[in-house]
């Protein structure tokens, strides 16, 4: 690997790793599952592998950051028109995120639109706007009339919705941001960052250190004088998850530095990892492991983990080339917002019409429920990949 001038396979497969097992730890809720492979509650100080997972992908997501950036940057963008595709990149992930989470909590009986219908129309107009349809010239109209309607029934959901119950009624709720909104808020923190650090390793460092004495910060209650920008800013204020993006966007830095001498990336990799480990669980001696609170021990054992499975990954596929049985993860990772979205769609039809599916759930057997869950999650990343050969698939 003297010269690696294509983009790296281990990117794209770690990405569909890590959301296989978001798939897989979703479809996990039943009785005497081993608790290492669930999440651990938020007083208790430990992690299993479902507390491991989202922190993983949000790596990845700072790993490729610097590509993305350099890519742009290399058809010709402007810095205006990077920040301005950055800007409507996070918001679209955040008011996606929104939409989704107030599925739930639809008054119906005052929209007078059934919970499901809702739903449908919303994943609907969501695919419509924001699906990367085909190149082809004589089909741009409709294309665009597609997305014109899909952004009208965004606007028609939104204002009508109605929230609560008979004498308290409200709008739209934020309880917490959601997954894709938690990965909007970290990926505006990570491109603006590596922006402004143009590919300077030194200040994109500075920067997670940074993050993570925030991180310190809030865990310690001595940022209650911010508490005002809880509201809107509360993941920035928190330190954790930009922290975890901005660890990748160092890596993604790294790559792009050391690309010829793979040796010494994965070293530096490593030592990382190292670092990352142990300052994590020295920080356990004030802050749990916990995924709830967010605390700084949980986010660098995180960042550790990530970075030592980066490394192993790195190594097998793009210095030993063997991605043989990959391909599936591969293709996943290039197809991530789809992967993710289409089983909550799947979900809720099966739900609606009390499918029977999900059977392994019922028999009262775990090893069943382990196995029918990691059947489900390869069952949706083919789902997706059929999905994007008929071009159906997000693109923001």
């Amino acid at each position: 690997m003297s010269n690696l001038n294509t983009r790296l396979l281990s990117i794209d497969i770690m990405r569909g790793i890590t959301l296989f097992l978001m798939l897989f730890v979703n479809d996990l809720y039943i009785k005497g599952v081993p608790k290492w492979l669930l999440h651990t509650e938020a007083h208790e100080d430990g992690m299993g592998l479902s507390d491991w997972v989202f922190p993983g992908f949000l790596f990845m997501v700072g790993v490729s950051i610097p590509f993305a950036i350099a890519n742009r940057q290399r058809i010709g963008d402007s810095l205006y028109a990077i920040i301005g595709h950055i800007l409507f990149r996070s918001a679209s992930l955040i008011v996606i995120s929104l939409l989704i989470f107030n599925k739930g909590k639809l008054y119906e009986e005052y929209v007078g639109i059934s919970k499901f219908v809702w739903a449908i129309i919303l994943y609907s107009a969501i695919f419509m706007v924001w699906n990367n349809y085909p190149k082809k010239v004589e089909r741009d109209i409709l294309f665009k009339a597609l997305q014109v309607i899909g952004v009208l029934l965004l606007l028609f959901l939104t204002i009508t919705f109605r929230s609560g119950v008979e004498g308290e009624i409200g709008w739209l709720v934020r309880g917490w941001w959601g997954i894709l909104g938690l990965i909007g808020w970290g990926y505006l923190v990570g491109a603006l960052s590596a922006l402004w650090c143009k590919d300077n390793i030194l200040k994109c460092g500075i920067l997670c250190l940074f993050f993570l004495g925030l991180n310190i910060f809030y865990s310690s209650n001595m940022l209650d004088f911010l508490m005002f920008l809880n509201p809107v800013f509360n993941v920035v204020l928190e330190g954790n998850i930009p922290f975890i993006v901005l660890t990748g966007v160092l890596i993604g830095m790294l790559i792009r530095q050391y690309k010829n001498v793979p040796s010494i990336l994965i070293r530096n990799v490593l030592l990382l990892a190292v670092v990352s480990l142990v300052l994590g669980f020295f920080l356990r001696n004030w802050f749990i492991i916990s995924k709830i609170y967010a605390t700084p021990s949980w986010g660098l054992i995180c960042n550790g983990i990530s970075l030592l499975l980066f490394a192993l990954i790195y190594y097998i596929v793009d210095i030993r080339k063997l991605s043989n049985g990959l391909g599936i993860f591969l293709q996943a990772g290039q197809n991530s917002l789809t992967t993710y979205i289409i089983p909550d769609v799947v979900y809720l039809i099966i739900w609606t019409y009390s499918s029977p599916v999900f059977f392994y759930k019922y028999v009262g057997n775990p090893i069943w429920c382990i196995v029918g869950s990691l059947v489900w999650a390869y069952a949706m990343l083919w789902l997706a990949i059929l999905l994007k050969r008929i071009y159906v698939q997000l693109k923001l």
